[in-house]
């Protein structure tokens, strides 16, 4: 079923990439998002099922669990080409990115679908990136959903994206090449025995089960930052068994309710799940995994990149990450939410 066009008019993608010679880095240039839909009423939400086919939204009329379709604003795009002649080196910026829309209705967030739903969301991820390994040379597929105008968001219907690049990025391939070092050295996954000592310690753990936890890390950069994994080695969703699928669905759902109810409202974030890149490798040193960086520090403020976390790259933290962990482990929550 192919998704249907909102526009009168293809969007003509051709989004460019640009190396940056000091941070030794492709920077994506798409300045045709410019023109993308923003924060529209609710009855243009391009994201709910057509009802009018004269008047399309993005989603077919019909029922469905999860849709998953190419973003038509993409940030990089297969069939980008002749990009222009710079100072500095240019490539097309050939990759495919993806909205992975969660539900029908456009008022249940994440958090309050049931289980099963999250468990689906789960192994649409690994399905899409088994599909996009091998394609046109990308590297990398990074799965994310931005929650909050707080955070950028451009539509309100609960929605993820997937984006998969033509190169590994900067962060998931420093983290890669410190999962690396740390196997070399010690013949077992960094993110995994950083999990097992977080459950031994079990000052920062929000859900563990036999199968996966969720803990605010020691090492917390961001304010109420979580980290949700497998507990046993997967590197990534197509990896997943089902007794890891089922816990992990229940770790992240634990997370998000928590979020919600710590502060008795809709709670912005960006969630980023890292996983092996897409060479083909078996990658033992490599752990499936997702981070949290919501933007809060504390109840009534937000927390910006300042001068030190954007012109050195040192975060200062003015929060520890036991006391967030502290406040997140009282909120009491039900699972069955949403079920």
């Amino acid at each position: 079923m192919a998704a249907p066009s909102p526009f009168p008019e293809p969007q003509h993608a051709n989004p460019h990439l640009r190396w940056h010679p000091l941070r030794g880095e492709w920077v994506a240039y798409a300045a045709f998002r410019q023109n993308r839909t923003y924060q529209p009423p609710p009855q243009y939400n391009p994201l709910a099922p057509t009802v009018d086919a004269q008047h399309p939204t993005e989603i077919p009329a019909g029922e469905y669990e999860i849709a998953v379709f190419e973003n038509r604003f993409p940030s990089l795009a297969l069939d980008a080409h002749d990009p222009p002649a710079l100072t500095v080196p240019s490539a097309p910026a050939n990759g495919q990115c993806e909205v992975v829309v969660f539900t029908q209705d456009p008022k249940t967030p994440l958090g309050r679908l049931p289980l099963s739903r999250i468990e689906l969301l789960l192994k649409v991820w690994g399905d899409r990136t088994r599909r996009l390994q091998g394609k046109n040379h990308l590297q990398y597929v990074l799965a994310f959903e931005n929650r909050g105008a707080e955070v950028g968001v451009t539509l309100h219907h609960p929605h993820g994206q997937l984006y998969a690049y033509p190169f590994v990025p900067p962060v998931p391939a420093r983290m890669l090449a410190q999962e690396r070092e740390y196997y070399l050295q010690h013949g077992a996954s960094l993110l995994c025995d950083m999990a097992r000592d977080e459950a031994a310690d079990g000052k920062r753990v929000l859900y563990q089960d036999d199968y996966a936890i969720a803990f605010v890390p020691a090492c917390a950069r961001y304010p109420y930052e979580v980290w949700v994994m497998p507990i046993a080695p997967c590197k990534d969703f197509a990896a997943l068994t089902p007794p890891q699928s089922e816990s992990l669905a229940r770790a992240l759902k634990t997370v998000l309710l928590k979020f919600d109810s710590l502060w008795d409202r809709p709670f912005p974030y960006l969630m980023c799940w890292y996983q092996a890149p897409l060479d083909g490798a078996d990658h033992p040193e490599t752990q499936l995994h997702a981070q949290f960086y919501p933007p809060y520090r504390t109840r009534d403020r937000l927390k910006h990149l300042a001068g030190t976390e954007l012109g050195a790259g040192m975060v200062a933290m003015d929060v520890l990450p036991e006391t967030t962990a502290y406040e997140l482990q009282q909120v009491e929550i039900n699972l069955e939410d949403g079920a």
